[in-house]
């Protein structure tokens, strides 16, 4: 019940307001809807993730704990309050030239718990600052580059001071510079629109109604009543209102997922009807009031699912099967019982929550017989697609403008509200919002796969690997979602990034009635990692071999051929990435044993894991396109529909673009995502956007400067310089120059287009796996160092040490911040995250790793050129993630002796396993 509206008058920025107010409203709903300030993010609503976190009488608060009334008399700052005519502050400074916003939809946060830190102590200590900025949760940056950017305001030891460059570049040397992100201070001062930040006015709001059951029939009666109760009530969404297809999935075959379910629900938390009216209205209706009758039925588990006698959840996959996956070479039977040494286990890992600190949010409307689509997203053109078969449009009637998207680590690939806004905005004419709840978030959307999987590996009296034998079982859940990616990239990455003689990995994604499981950094190849690099373990111990020694000798490099016959013929930087760190594996690993020595409870560990990842989609088309053009007044643009979702695509893209077409990095602006204004350049997903994306950037800056070259009548070492409607070309001594005010318009406004198309070079797998699945691989090798407390079971990491060969590395600063982001996410695989639906569904109970977690990381860039990436470089999203988790459980068996099998390592297990030993 709302309490009666009083005035409320108190400071903002330095500007007074008196407001007419609810007395419990959250301040930060009073800062970002009544006031405009819409810097000051939401993440939960709960105080878990600080991302709301202003200056209240300049001490840090969570704006959404602080009622409306408590500001009375008082003074807010948020992030626009910082810095002063339109510059940034020293702070502000520091976190864009060391690379501290990723998504950046945590950083207002960050940056106000850092004011009130630097207030109080102009001088801290990195412990002062982990306990200053504890309360605000980062899910990209992995914390380190934001500690930098703290330190390096007073100098202490230890704090970065290189040039970390601030500007431009000149023509040609864009690439590989620490150039900060184009996008970076919109993400610094509050200017950058998510997808909860915009909505046209008479902005219609949308909430789900969700199953509480996990597998249940259903029927839903007369809504009359309701819209009698709720004369605001615009609207009740049900299955029969969908006007097309009312099924959509990731894949042309197979699509499954209704956009609201039809009588018969298959996981807790999907939708069977949405309710649209007035924000008031959508508050006040509880969804018990809604005529849902429920007849609830005994829910699927993976065992249950797999049993004979089980009920099919979708007709056309018998045995709950959705789809299998095979790589089969050599003997495998014959390589085992002939090998000196073998190991074997089974192992488990857990739902893993994206956890990504923007909830999904974005409105729609409809205009004329098109619908526009404004919503945080990784993949506008999917969407579109998807939305199109949804409303029964054709795609072109669809338009996806992509919101900054507040991270998304694959979370954000399948549709959530989209379907949804966009059939409501087209029934009602009106534009329609939605903004999903963090326990919305968490209950609806996909997570990474769960799966139980078993391994035998041999080697020889040398210590070469002679065959392997995995399988895999992958919980898909409810839907397909991204079930066949997973099953069918799990195989080709099982033996890890080693030569083997003979292999046989297969898989299987089957459906329960859990989440759908779907795109999370890795597709699967994080689970295989906790076996592989275990199994090396284990052999390395059975022969008496170093760990690290027995994985160089293994290690696939170029001129290897692969399980599925490829050969690779030029990038392949492991042995390099585990020669990086055999110093620092020595060191690491005498100082370990030297305190274990004399410690009893506390002992210390250090292992080592590999990685090897395919860069884009598994035997699959991946095209993407893209385009510059230069305008008549001489504005140079790159048109771009490779979407950011922190990773800082949009960044790499422009700095290529400028290489290529031979301008400083500060020449070409950026149009970004818009399906109208965009070609596709695919999903950002499968670390594919800087290989795939960028290559397509530089072809079509090259095609752009052929052209400017050609019409110049110049030679192709020709300089190029824009100044204002003309194009300067110097040739040697003779400059000429091109007039763009007389040239006819070609298209998007421009009078010159380059277009560039790449597509990796890629075969279709065979029925045994056998063909070439990537063009090319990201390989890594990473160190973790821990600490074990055996009375508790707690693991604390004291370090990482990460060797990445990336290719080449584009933008150093970013490379390292997504190293150290995913390092941060594989820590929380490996120790603490653990999703159970319908018990952690907040950030509260789901634990991500804070900034007191995560370890000094050095990162070490291996840039083994790769000839066929856009000026030799590759991918990082995923493979920063992949070796961390195994790393971590080698490290915890080198300190107690214990081999963990079940991830995340929480104390419990650990202290079971220790009791057991």
């Amino acid at each position: 019940m709302r309490s009666p509206a009083q005035q409320v008058a108190f400071t903002v920025n330095g500007r007074k307001v008196e407001i007419h107010v609810d007395p419990v409203r959250r301040l930060v709903d009073v800062l970002r809807e009544d006031l405009g300030l819409t810097g000051t993010k939401v993440g939960c609503n709960a105080g878990d993730c600080g991302a709301c976190t202003v200056r209240l009488d300049d001490r840090q608060v969570c704006a959404c704990l602080v009622p409306a009334a408590q500001a009375a008399g008082r003074a807010v700052v948020t992030v626009e309050g910082l810095g002063k005519e339109g510059r940034l502050t020293a702070l502000q400074e520091a976190f864009h030239a060391h690379g501290a916003a990723q998504c950046g939809i945590c950083t207002p946060g960050m940056l106000m718990a850092a004011e009130d830190l630097l207030a109080r102590n102009p001088r801290p200590s990195e412990t002062d600052v982990l306990d200053a900025l504890g309360g605000v949760l980062c899910r990209c940056t992995g914390y380190r580059k934001i500690v930098e950017a703290v330190l390096s305001l007073n100098s202490l030891p230890g704090a970065p001071g290189e040039d970390r460059g601030g500007g431009s570049a000149a023509a040609g040397c864009a690439v590989g510079a620490r150039l900060p992100k184009v996008d970076g201070v919109a993400k610094l001062t509050g200017r950058e629109c998510y997808g909860a930040d915009r909505y046209p006015e008479g902005c219609l709001l949308l909430r789900a109604v969700r199953s509480p059951h996990a597998h249940a029939h259903f029927s839903i009666g007369d809504l009359r009543p309701l819209h009698a109760k709720y004369p605001g009530l615009a609207r009740v969404l049900v299955a029969a209102d969908i006007q097309g297809q009312n099924r959509y999935g990731i894949y042309p075959t197979g699509k499954d997922q209704p956009a609201l379910a039809e009588g018969y629900v298959r996981y807790r938390g999907e939708a069977v009807a949405a309710l649209v009216g007035d924000d008031s209205t959508i508050a006040a209706i509880r969804d018990e009031e809604l005529p849902i009758q429920w007849q609830p039925l005994p829910p699927l588990d993976l065992d249950a699912a797999l049993a004979a006698d089980a009920p099919r959840l979708h007709e056309a996959s018998a045995g709950n099967i959705l789809v299998e996956g095979r790589v089969a070479r050599g003997d495998v039977e014959g390589a085992l019982s002939g090998s000196a040494a073998t190991a074997g286990g089974s192992f488990e890992t857990s739902f893993v929550e994206h956890a990504y600190i923007e909830p999904e949010a974005g409105y729609a409307r409809r205009v004329g017989d098109r619908i526009e689509i404004f919503a945080t997203t990784q993949t506008p053109y999917m969407d579109r697609d998807e939305v199109a078969l949804v409303l029964g449009l054709k795609p072109e009637q669809v338009r996806i403008i992509p919101s900054a998207c507040g991270g998304g680590f694959g979370g954000k690939l399948d549709l959530s509200l989209q379907p949804l806004i966009g059939t409501a905005a087209w029934l009602l004419g009106q534009p329609v919002r939605c903004v999903y709840t963090r326990p919305e978030s968490m209950a609806s959307t996909t997570k990474r796969h769960p799966a139980r999987m078993t391994a035998t590996f041999g080697a020889d009296a040398e210590g070469r690997l002679t065959g392997v034998r995995f399988h895999g079982d992958f919980n898909t859940g409810a839907y397909a979602s991204w079930g066949p990616t997973v099953a069918n990239r799990v195989p080709v990455h099982a033996m890890g990034p080693y030569a083997v003689q003979a292999a046989l990995c297969t898989t299987r994604a089957i459906y329960t009635n859990a989440p759908p499981s779907g795109a999370f950094r890795g597709f699967g190849v994080p689970q295989a990692a906790v076996v592989h690099e275990t199994m090396m373990d284990d052999l390395a111990a059975k022969l008496d071999i170093d760990p690290l020694e027995f994985r160089h000798r293994n290690a696939l490099k170029r001129g290897s051929v692969t399980a599925t016959g490829q050969r690779l013929e030029a990038s392949a930087g492991l042995p390099t990435c585990l020669e990086a760190l055999r110093p620092h594996w020595q060191s690491l690993r005498a100082e370990a044993e030297s305190f274990n020595a004399t410690s009893s409870i506390l002992k210390r560990g250090v292992g080592v894991a590999c990685m090897w990842y395919g860069i884009g989609n598994t035997s699959l088309p991946n095209p993407s396109t893209m385009e510059i053009g230069v305008a008549r007044d001489g504005t140079v643009t790159l048109f771009s529909g490779a979407v950011d979702i922190g990773q800082g695509s949009n960044t790499i893209m422009l700095q290529i673009a400028a290489d290529a077409l031979g301008v400083p990095v500060s020449s070409p602006q950026l149009v970004s995502g818009d399906t109208d204004l965009t070609k596709d350049a695919g999903k950002t997903s499968a670390s594919r956007q800087t290989f795939v994306s960028g290559n397509a950037t530089r072809l079509a800056g090259e095609d752009l400067r052929r052209q400017i070259l050609r019409l110049g009548n110049v030679g192709d070492g020709a300089t190029i310089r824009v100044e204002g409607k003309t194009v300067v070309l110097r040739d040697g001594a003779a400059e000429r120059t091109l007039d763009l005010s007389q040239l006819p318009d070609v298209a998007k406004g421009c009078v010159l287009l380059g277009t560039g198309n790449y597509d990796p070079k890629t075969t279709k797998l065979d029925a045994d796996g056998q063909g070439i699945p990537y063009e090319t691989y990201g390989f890594a090798a990473q160190i973790a160092a821990v600490e074990v407390d055996t009375e508790l079971g707690t693991v604390k990491v004291r370090k990482i040490v990460a060797a990445h060969d990336v290719g080449r590395a584009i933008n150093p600063t970013q490379v390292e911040g997504q190293i150290q982001g995913g390092i941060a996410q594989g820590l929380g695989l490996a120790l603490m995250e653990e999703y159970i639906p319908g018990r952690t569904e907040n950030l509260h109970d789901y634990l991500i790793p804070t900034i007191g977690d995560v370890p000094d990381i050095e990162t070490i860039l291996i840039e083994d050129h790769e000839p066929a990436g856009p000026y030799g470089a590759k991918g990082i999203g995923e493979p920063a993630l992949i070796p961390t988790a195994p790393a971590i459980l080698g490290a915890i068996r080198h300190a107690t002796g214990v081999r963990l099998t079940r991830v995340p390592a929480t104390p419990d297990r650990v202290r079971t396993a220790l009791k057991d030993r």
